[in-house]
């Protein structure tokens, strides 16, 4: 099932703002999802450039997220475990948070905010590369939104 991914900071398909990149404060946008399926116990984001010279890099991975709170704000804190109890996975930098598009100079890049809405509570440790994230998610992946923003230097 597919539902929806939204940001106040940009438009789906619109640049991303400096303030969000490396070229900015490098914090994260916020984000705001809505009609996910009704059996939605969690929700993950994946937030990946396809378009990075060294292949996909990941530049962040949040997850056990309760769909309840509707959305996320600007600026999540850089702390594994979030006081909601959302945690961050390792991102290609390997650090566990969010880090900003920065590519190369040259023609844009494309990032997609992934968000899976999962069955099952799984109750994810802090850490996960994003190929063992997805490994855990098999067989509980029932909807499934994306955002994708435009960036270059």
């Amino acid at each position: 099932m597919v539902f929806t991914v939204s940001s106040e900071a940009f438009q789906n398909g619109g640049r991303i703002p400096d303030l969000y990149t490396c070229e900015g404060e490098d914090r994260s946008p916020p984000l705001t999802w809505y009609d996910f399926p009704s059996d939605t116990r969690s929700l993950v984001l994946v937030c990946d450039d396809p378009d990075a010279p060294m292949g996909t890099w990941d530049h962040w991975l949040l997850y056990n997220i309760d769909p309840a709170r509707g959305g996320i704000p600007a600026f999540i804190p850089s702390i594994r475990i979030l006081p909601d109890g959302e945690t961050h996975g390792m991102n290609s930098w390997g650090r566990e948070d969010y880090g900003g598009p920065c590519p190369p100079a040259g023609k844009p890049h494309r990032y997609f905010f992934k968000l899976y809405a999962i069955s099952k509570d799984l109750k994810l440790p802090p850490g996960l590369k994003k190929s063992r994230l997805m490994e855990r998610l098999k067989g509980h992946v029932i909807g499934k939104a994306e955002l994708i923003g435009y960036y270059s230097r």
